[in-house]
């Protein structure tokens, strides 16, 4: 069984023995492969609990956690609203299989905060709300042709894991066994920020596009950020093919700002994918759009989806509780302060190692990343081709001091970090003094290896 290589002293004994009971119980041990750590050749570390913005494993080391669940624990670990929400719903019933009044009241606020959301139907993941929103379009087009980013993730759609990010960082159409061709052949690619491109798509499949699904942020190749202009662009495209336009927001919804990247950009999309947030850390998903749009799903309309636990109350409540603790500039405005302080700082850490990197920054969300040795000055990762060249390795080396340290990151060079209202200036500072000490550790580790090599 691999083990945590970490050579500090701290322990992960009790990890260790988890992990080997797990590895015969689930498929690599884990319940979803970005948690494997695989990527960074470590065995998983097993948390015990969270409080804030720090995390406690089972062998009693402490980290600053910038995972955060992968975006939804906007408010920390175990925020006081949250619980109190969950143990008055937990009171109550768990799930009744019938309609609650906190789906009225979540639906609200999200319609609320969205300009482009009349009404909104809830599921249980970010990966239902996608293959919704894809029926969805579909139906009221249609048509079949979907295009989407390459390296997006929309989780783990049959007609979208082509090309995927997140854990699906691998070339190939269709991008896992298991999914037919007929499915990956609806899907079209175009590189993202590549307006072109995205043109000669809408040319080659003329008035058979239902829809180009998209992040209007990518998160799941790590966080790159769109030019100037291109999401008006995608928009007047989709607009002018009669396509619709699909925006994920299930990591930048109510993350980048209380009403997403759309409303950060000024973009508007006809269906928009929720998640993480909107459910406090509960398992949910949401998809919505204009009133015409949703009414075609049943019961009001021929689109069928369901699902029995879809809005269960416990999700609401945690919801609900984390959505009233935001408004639009509270904690925003505080986040994006820390963010743009992590951001400077490793950028200044890197340049006093020696390590070519670029980060890629919106508000409290963003990817530090590695760039090939030789990378031009200034360089910086604006598709899936850019970050298929960063440099893993180096990253599993910063990972691994970054984790000796006491600080836990996403176990892989393609996961967005996501600072929290509950981390501080403080933790901030703590972080970028110890990326120093991992970015000079594995700046003297890639010259001996890189020295080892040309001898």
């Amino acid at each position: 069984m691999a083990k945590a290589k970490v050579k500090t002293g701290i322990s992960f004994e009790k990890s260790s023995k988890l992990y080997s009971r797990a590895v015969d119980l689930m498929p690599g041990g884990v319940s979803s492969p970005v948690r494997s750590f695989k990527s960074v050749g470590l065995a998983p570390v097993f948390v015990q609990s969270g409080h804030g913005a720090y995390l406690k494993d089972v062998d009693g080391n402490r980290y600053i956690d910038y995972v955060m669940s992968y975006g939804p624990l906007i408010l920390g670990h175990a925020h006081p609203a949250l619980r109190a929400a969950l143990a008055k719903q937990l009171g109550k019933g768990t799930s009744f299989g019938c309609c609650s009044p906190l789906e009225i009241e979540l639906a609200e606020m999200i319609t609320h905060a969205f300009a482009s959301i009349e009404m909104v139907r809830f599921v249980n993941s970010g990966t239902e709300a996608a293959m919704s929103a894809i029926r969805l379009a579909r139906g009221a087009t249609g048509r079949e042709i979907i295009i989407k980013m390459a390296g997006g993730y929309h989780g783990h759609v049959d007609a979208m894991l082509v090309s995927a990010g997140s854990g699906a960082t691998t070339h190939g159409v269709p991008s896992s066994p298991g999914i037919l061709r007929s499915s990956a052949q609806s899907t079209v690619v175009v590189p993202f920020n590549d307006i072109s491109a995205l043109q000669a798509a809408f040319d080659a499949h003329s008035g058979a596009i239902a829809a180009v699904m998209m992040e209007p942020i990518m998160g799941n190749i790590g966080v790159v950020l769109p030019e100037q202009d291109y999401l008006r662009k995608v928009r007047d495209l989709c607009r002018s093919a009669g396509a619709l336009l699909i925006f994920d927001e299930v990591m930048t919804g109510f993350r980048v700002s209380f009403s997403g990247a759309q409303g950060l950009y000024g973009v508007m999309p006809d269906i928009t994918c929720l998640g993480k947030i909107i459910g406090g850390g509960l398992p949910v998903g949401a998809y919505g759009g204009s009133r015409k749009l949703m009414n075609q799903i049943s019961p009001a309309g021929p689109v069928y989806q369901a699902g029995t636990l879809s809005g269960n109350p416990l999700a609401m409540a945690a919801g609900l509780a984390t959505l009233q603790a935001l408004d639009p500039e509270s904690p925003y405005a505080p986040l994006a302060l820390m963010g743009k302080r992590l951001e400077e700082g490793l950028i200044a850490a890197a340049d006093n190692a020696g390590v070519p990197v670029a980060v890629a920054r919106a508000g409290s969300m963003l990817t530090l990343f590695f760039l090939p040795r030789h990378a031009d000055a200034g360089a910086t990762i604006s598709n899936y081709a850019d970050a298929l060249t960063c440099d893993t390795a180096a990253y599993a080396c910063f990972f691994t001091s970054m984790l000796e340290q006491g600080v836990m990151l996403p176990p892989s060079q393609f996961e967005a970090w996501f600072i929290s209202a509950a981390h501080t200036m403080d933790d901030i500072e703590d972080t970028i003094t110890k990326a120093g000490t991992a970015l000079n550790r594995c700046a003297k580790l890639m010259a001996r290896k890189n020295t080892a090599a040309v001898a």
